[in-house]
This record gives structure tokens, sequence and C-alpha cells, in this order.
């Protein structure tokens, strides 16, 4: 993999935490990302940068670099930051179209934060969603290549040397030892190409606050259903203001397609396009109700 190991960078991290006795304490993260423009711009997941008071990214060459710029996106786990280097080795995206269950893959990157290493696995399968921290990551490659704690954000690669995932610790870690992610660049480069050209990534946008139905929930508000997409806050003036949609409402359903949870419903909006009327179905106490909403983009961060 001598033709992406130059383009592979480590991060660290610094994070400021407190103890029980709110005294503040600097605590040191590892990952790794990859140079996908020569002009210093490197990818990695937002997990790995989230929250740092400061995010050094050091080059296969051992030039070190504090991050100018950092662009994230949580929804999809992915990252950009900007250092300041030129002429820098970038790589070869692949065609993830081609990829087939059994294609030998390599997952290169900081692994256990002791420098670049490469561990060699197959595609176990493609398409693959999981649920991670209340949020559902679809698209992804799972891979047999072992996914260590450092190896976050780093590059997945074809044998030709071309990168066709992102690999991730914090999805790994969901299931048994063994199994690895990456999220795919099919799904990945159109989410990187506007965190590099806007700063944020536009999406569709309801305005509200959600929590799955839970035993709880229905015993603390005595709901009528036991699954649905609990409302918590809705932002004022947002689209689902608009509706007439009120904290305590649960919604069942989005154009008739049944929502169990608010996992689903954030899924259903982010498939539909900004500016399109969706029917909602929803509960507010005993009485089931329909209203219509008109997405709109969500506001920048």
């Amino acid at each position: 993999m001598t033709k992406v190991k130059p383009s592979v960078v480590a991060i660290n991290t610094e994070v400021v935490g407190y103890d029980i006795f709110n005294r503040p304490f600097t605590q040191e993260g590892a990952g790794s990302g990859w140079i996908i423009d020569e002009n210093g711009l490197v990818v990695t997941n937002n997990h790995v940068v989230e929250g740092a008071e400061s995010v050094t990214v050091t080059l296969s060459d051992g030039r070190t670099f504090s991050a100018e710029t950092i662009r994230t996106d949580p929804l999809s786990d992915l990252a950009v930051v900007k250092i300041d280097a030129q002429n820098l080795p970038a790589v070869t995206i692949g065609d993830t179209s081609q990829l087939r269950v059994g294609d030998w893959v390599v997952a290169i990157g900081n692994a256990l934060g002791l420098g670049i290493s490469a561990k060699e696995g197959i595609i176990s399968r493609l398409g693959v969603s999981i649920s991670v921290s209340g949020q559902t990551l679809g698209n992804l490659i799972e891979t047999s290549a072992a996914i260590n704690p450092g190896n976050s954000g780093g590059p997945l690669v074809n044998m030709k040397g071309e990168v066709i995932g992102i690999t991730s610790v914090k999805i790994a870690t969901v299931e048994v030892e063994g199994i690895g992610y990456a999220i795919s660049t099919e799904t990945a480069i159109p989410i990187i190409e506007e965190l590099i050209q806007r700063g944020y990534v536009i999406r569709p946008w309801l305005g509200v606050v959600l929590r799955s139905v839970d035993e709880f929930l229905v015993f603390r508000y005595e709901l009528a259903v036991e699954e649905g997409a609990f409302i918590t806050q809705v932002a004022p003036g947002s689209p689902a203001d608009e509706a007439g949609l009120e904290p305590g409402d649960v919604i069942v359903s989005l154009d008739n397609q049944e929502v169990d949870s608010a996992e689903d419903l954030i899924k259903a909006i982010h498939s539909s396009q900004i500016g399109q009327k969706v029917k909602i179905t929803f509960w507010r106490g005993n009485t089931k109700d329909t209203t219509y909403v008109t997405l709109a983009e969500r506001p920048p961060p």
C-alpha cells in the first residue's frame, strides 16, 4: 500500500474535561485521516475531532500542523480539517459500484496511536445500516480488516490503492470482535464536498427535537401509543411550528410511511426534499390527527 500510505495522516487531539469537583483536566485522543486535496484538506470522522480544544495533524514525512479550520457533519460522522500545507499527496477515490463481497481491502491508520499501519481483510457485506448513538448510518461497508482505536477516520482501500471507505472505530465497537465498518465513499464524497465548499451540509428540516417512545414516556405522559417519535421541542417559526405541531405530540407516520421511532422519522425526513410537502400523522393525547408540513432547508450551524 505504498501508493496510499503517504496520503494517510495521524490526528492527535486535546479535549478539556471536568472531574467530579468541576476541576478541568486535559484528555488526549488519537485518530486518523487522509489527504483529499493537495492544498491541505484532510478527511476524518467527526467523532475524532468533536469537542477538541486543539487538533494536530502529522504527515507521513513527520511534519506536524495545527488545524486551521474544522468543518464537521455529526449526522454522517464526517469532518474536513484544513492545514497550512501545499503539494501534498492526495488519494485516489475508487468506484464503490465495482465492490463485491469477498474483495480484499486494507484499513490504514494510526492504530492505537502508535503510528500508521495497515491491516488486511475482505469485504463481508455491502450496503449495511446500523444505529450508532441514536442515529442511523447507512450504506456501510462491513469488513474483516482489523479496525482498532486510532484507526477512526483512516481510509479503507482496494487492491488498486484507491479509497473506497472511511473506517470508524465508533461504528465497529457496536458489534462483535472481527467485524469493522467503513462509511462508503459513495455516501461520503458528496457530504465532504459540501463541507469543503459551504462549510455545512444542506438537509431537509422539520424543526423538532425528538425522542423515541418508550415505556417511561408512555407512563409519564399517558400516551395512547407505544411506538413513534415523541416531540420534546419545536423550533419557533420552523415548518413543524407553522404546521401546528407541539411538544408532547407523537408522530407515527410521514407520507404514509410508518414511524416507530425518532430514528425512523429522521431517516424519512433526510430521504425527502427541501420544499417537499409531506403528510404527518400524529397523536395528541388520545386524539389521532393529520397535518401537512413543507420541509425547509436546515439553518446553518
